[in-house]
């Protein structure tokens, strides 16, 4: 298998942009949720799973 083709120079820089977001970023102090679910925040990954059944939203 060959090496990908390199990024171009603009996608390079808004991928570091991004990174620089990334780590300048504090996280979200959300209270704790009264009788939530456990794992991780549903809103974030964008579906909600319960008993191995996954539901989009």
């Amino acid at each position: 298998m060959s090496d990908p083709t390199p990024l171009p120079p603009e996608a390079q820089r808004a991928l570091a942009e991004a990174e620089a977001r990334r780590k300048a970023s504090k996280p979200l102090a959300l209270p704790p949720e009264q009788g939530g679910r456990e794992g991780p925040e549903p809103v974030r990954y964008g579906d909600y799973e319960l008993k191995g059944r996954a539901i989009d939203f």
